[in-house]
Order: structure tokens, then sequence, then C-alpha cells
């Protein structure tokens, strides 16, 4: 046995499974760094006639010389593979060193290769079928694996074969370390990792799933939006600059309507239309799930939607709120939640987690809800509903009427957005 501190080649017999000629097979393991993999010799030979301290054929016979010449030239040719790799700089690993002997060298199905092709159709598919943002994320997860096969193996690529449980374990190691990922991105980028696999699966370039025994984690995140109370507080609170009272305004507009940033920030008057009962309703497309829903207009959205009717930002170009770029939005919320004493981190999407609770503890059906949300799927809308103890109404209605004035149960009372600046 060829033994270095990292390296080793072992030829071996396997007892236990003999041939239907009584022989048994012929088995070489390669060993780097404790990694193993084993390659059939496609050879066998009787259990008496196997030398396992020399790992050899015993005697001189033809057959005996035939065998440990065939046996000889295939330890030759695995050190070249490894000397060949180390030229280039290579990490020379078990599974690469192996899919190498085993393919010739050729590794035709490469992870890059087959994740540069589906990140491109899925690009193809944007705007109609998925959101930019997910094509980002697919792309930024290979972005990620590239430097991971770098700084791990000093290699460009991998072959899809040669992808194995460690090669998994070691990438969300180095997510979760050197990258700095937290536990929910570092398992979205291995979700992305593992639609890859499957493809590979389904097309037979692999044959068993290095997924198999790989548990995602995602831990539950807390989930900010505005109570009650102080969603009142940010309606009642009037703002002595234009800049704060747009920003106020686009986040009300959210909290009461559910829409994301980036589907609020498309929004045009064409996507106002008729509802039923003679109220509008908002038609809002998902970007993210690609769902349009329907969403019944109250009237803090109405307002707000009528106050900047005129507004020149909105005109130029064309759109139904004037909105600023998400980075300044957030940035201008978090002035804002500290004028109002509001100690939270608003963000653009806190609206949205507004309107989700708003609208269970209302009493609204939480398939009305994930409706509303434009979810893909109602699991993630549960995900609002912990913090709801019952659920009994269906009307929108019920979330505006909790924003009247104490002192005035008159329709005409509801809490408009004041329109000066």
């Amino acid at each position: 046995m060829e033994n270095t501190s990292t390296f080793r080649i072992l030829f071996y017999i396997k007892k236990t499974k003999l041939l239907k000629n009584g022989q048994a097979p012929i088995f070489m393991r390669i060993t780097t760094n404790g990694e193993r993999a084993e390659i059939s010799t496609e050879r066998s030979i009787m259990k008496k006639l196997w030398d396992q301290k020399k790992e050899i054929a015993k005697g001189n016979t033809p057959e005996a010389n035939k065998l440990n010449e065939d046996l000889a030239k295939m330890r030759d040719r695995i050190r070249k593979i490894k000397r060949e790799m180390e030229e280039e700089d290579q990490v020379p690993t078990a599974y690469i060193i192996s899919y190498k002997y085993r393919n010739k060298g050729n590794s035709k199905k490469t992870i890059v290769n087959l994740f540069t092709e589906h990140n491109n159709q899925c690009r193809e598919k944007v705007p109609r079928e998925m959101a930019a943002s997910t094509v980002t994320r697919y792309e930024t997860a290979l972005k990620h694996l590239r430097e991971f096969m770098q700084t791990k193996y000093r290699v460009p690529d991998y072959p899809i074969q040669a992808i194995n449980h460690k090669f998994i374990k070691d990438f969300e190691h180095y997510l979760l370390t050197v990258r700095g990922c937290n536990r929910n991105s570092t398992g979205k980028y291995l979700r992305n990792f593992k639609t890859i696999i499957r493809i590979a699966l389904s097309n037979d370039w692999i044959r068993k799933d290095p997924f198999e025994r790989i548990k995602i984690r995602m831990e539950e995140v807390e989930r900010d939006f505005l109570t009650e109370d102080e969603l009142n507080v940010l309606i009642r609170k009037e703002f002595s600059t234009e800049r704060l009272t747009k920003v106020k305004d686009v986040y009300l507009f959210c909290c009461f309507t559910g829409c994301a940033y980036i589907d609020a920030k498309g929004l045009t008057q064409d996507d106002i239309v008729p509802g039923t009962m003679n109220k509008k309703c908002l038609r809002v497309k998902r970007k993210k799930t690609n769902k349009t829903s329907l969403i019944p207009l109250s009237e803090i959205p109405e307002s707000i939607i009528e106050k900047y009717r005129d507004d020149p930002h909105c005109q130029i170009k064309r759109k139904l709120l004037p909105i600023n770029s998400n980075q300044k939005q957030n940035e201008y919320l978090n002035e804002i939640a500290s004028i109002c004493g509001i100690e939270k981190k608003l963000t653009t999407h806190t609206a949205r987690h507004t309107f989700a609770t708003i609208g269970l503890t209302s009493g609204v059906p939480i398939e009305i809800v994930s409706s509303w949300l434009g979810h893909s799927n109602i699991s993630m809308t549960r995900h609002y509903a912990k913090i709801v103890e019952s659920l009994s109404s269906k009307e929108m209605d019920k979330i505006a009427r909790r924003f009247r004035s104490d002192d005035d149960s008159d329709e005409d009372s509801i809490i408009l957005i004041p329109t000066g600046s």
C-alpha cells in the first residue's frame, strides 16, 4: 500500500461479495486527507490466490502476472492524475481523482456548467414567469459556490458526479464562516444548489442524491410590524418636510394594501380597477410569485392615491405614488420612527407585515389575507397567524374602522392623510 501523510492507494478484494464463478471482485480505494473513494477494477480473483499484504496476485502464472500488471497500470494512472492536478495547483481530492479516472479526464457535466445553464434559462423567464430577484439569488449562490471551490479545492469547477455529502457540508460551513451569511441566507443558497442537483438526478447524470442526509435548517424570524397604537401615532403625525411626508404616505399605503416595495413602485393609475359593492380595488401583480391580487381599497390608501394624482413626479414617471429608492425609503423610515417614538426598525417590508397582522387580528380569514398578499402558498401566511388567537370576520372594512377617531363614530370621521406638506 502506498502511504504518505495525505494520499493512499489500496487494492483489496471483497470477500463477502463473491461472483457466480466463486471469485472475489478487486477494488481500488483512494484516500486523501481522510476522504475515501472506491473504484471497481473490473477484475476478480480466487480468495486463496490474493496476497492482501502485497496487494497483488500470488504466484508467477501468466494470469497472475497479467493481473498484477493491470493493477500496476491503474496505480500509475491514479498517481498521474494526482500529479497533474497538483501541477495545475488544484486540490486532488479522492472523489475528483476517482471521477477523472473513471471518465478519463472528461468532465462535461460540471456544477458550474449546469448552474450557469439553469440561471440563463431563468433569466429568460423574467419578468413573465420568474422574478428578477429570484434569478439574482441563484446567481449569487453560484458566485459563492465558485469562490468556495477556488478557496477549498483551488479549482474553477467541479464534476457533478463528484458532489457528495462532505462537499455540501463544507460549502455550508464556508457560507456561515468565510462569507458570514446568517443561517437563513445559507439555507436559501443551499436550496438553490439543491435545485441543480435535482436537475442532475432527473436527467440521470448522477445516481445518488448527495442532499439525501442533509437537513437544511431555517431559523424562525421575528417579523417587525406596527401595533394598532403605533400605526395610529404614525397616521396622526404631521411632518414639516415634504420628504418625510411622502415617505410616510407611501408607507401607510403599503400598511393598508400589503404591497411590497417593488410592487408598489410599479403601480400606475391603470391598476385601480372596479370592485364589488362600488368599491375600488388595487390590482397588484407580485413580482416575487407572479400572482395577481385584487385588494379592496379602504379610505386611507384611497386618500393617498388621490393626494398624489397630480404630483409632478408621479405624472412624469406615470406612477401611482412618489417612491424613492428602497435604500432611501428605509433611511427616512428610521428617521420617522425616531420622531414618532416608535422603537422598531422600520423598513418598507414592515408595512407588509403590518398589513398581514392587522388583517388577521381584525378577523379576516387567513385564506383572504394570503390572497391579498399574493402568497404562492398559505403556509407563508401562517407565519403571521401565529400572533393571532382567533379569526372571525371577513370584511376588509373592519380594518379601516379600527382607525376611526375615538370621539366620533360617524363615517365622515375617518382619519385621512393630511394633504399639506
